[in-house]
């Protein structure tokens, strides 16, 4: 399969980049307002660059684009930040090494750890995906104990409650904003090009980076109370896909279609 019809400019050469995330954001709206967006990236490749941001892992990312025919990004920032990877024309994920490594070093092989010291625990259920630099969770508010806190830090790594629902164990210092900012910076491209974009508190990290950035309007209350402050976020009043785009156009970063 060739993802990729026809030769692009260098994602560091083009106007714009959106780097976002997947669940309520990209994925989020309804079904026109979705199109739309997706059309428009479609229609402006050589001149747009995506990048997905997101907690799922790559070849969940790839069997959605496959299948529910997304956009193809040309990078993909997984795993809350801990995959960062080169999306190859034949749709395969290909991790990058020299950005990896870091990451690799402060997980250090925590995954036996973490499953063993947080075993048993009321409010989690552990996720069946064998991740490689980090531990995921199911979380039951109301069953939850933050004792889990505690013994994650006590290891030496972080723990990030997302949509009141999830919870993942990660390296120190790990998440999407310091990836995404990791992989902007080795592929050269300006930051003022780029667009982060996401709805709940795993986004927070990548929001509150400095790079231009979309709280769509669907968001958690959570997060848009965490980003108070923060010059660089812009709050859309559309929810998901329409969101993007109306932050777009605000920030005067790219034509938009007509009424967005």
């Amino acid at each position: 399969m060739n993802v990729h019809v026809s030769p692009r400019p260098a994602i560091a050469a083009r106007r714009f980049t959106l780097a976002t995330d997947l669940d309520g954001t990209f994925l989020g709206g309804t079904d026109a307002e979705r199109t739309t967006l997706y059309d428009w990236i479609e229609a402006n490749r050589d001149t747009v660059g995506l990048i997905f941001v997101t907690g799922r892992d790559p070849e969940f990312i790839m069997e959605m684009c496959r299948e529910c025919g997304l956009p193809w990004p040309e990078y993909v920032v997984g795993d809350v930040g801990t995959t960062i990877a080169h999306v190859r024309e034949d749709g395969h994920v290909e991790p990058i090494p020299a950005l990896e490594e870091d990451i690799a070093a402060r997980w250090n092989d925590a995954g036996p750890r973490v499953r063993d010291a947080l075993d048993g625990l009321p409010g989690l259920k552990l996720q069946p995906t064998a991740f490689r630099y980090r531990v995921s969770y199911d979380l039951t508010p109301l069953k939850y104990d933050n004792v889990a806190e505690a013994r994650v830090e006590e290891m030496g790594l972080d723990w990030l409650i997302s949509d009141n629902r999830y919870f993942d164990v990660l390296p120190k210092g790990i998440s999407k904003g310091p990836s995404i900012k990791r992989l902007i910076a080795h592929l050269g491209i300006p930051e003022a090009r780029v667009l982060c974009a996401g709805d709940t508190l795993n986004d927070f990290s990548m929001l509150a980076s400095g790079l231009p950035a979309v709280a769509v309007g669907n968001s958690e209350t959570a997060l848009k109370s965490r980003l108070e402050g923060q010059g660089t976020v812009y709050h859309a009043s559309a929810h998901g896909a329409a969101g993007i785009l109306e932050a777009i156009a605000a920030l005067d970063l790219h034509e938009t279609p007509k009424g967005d």
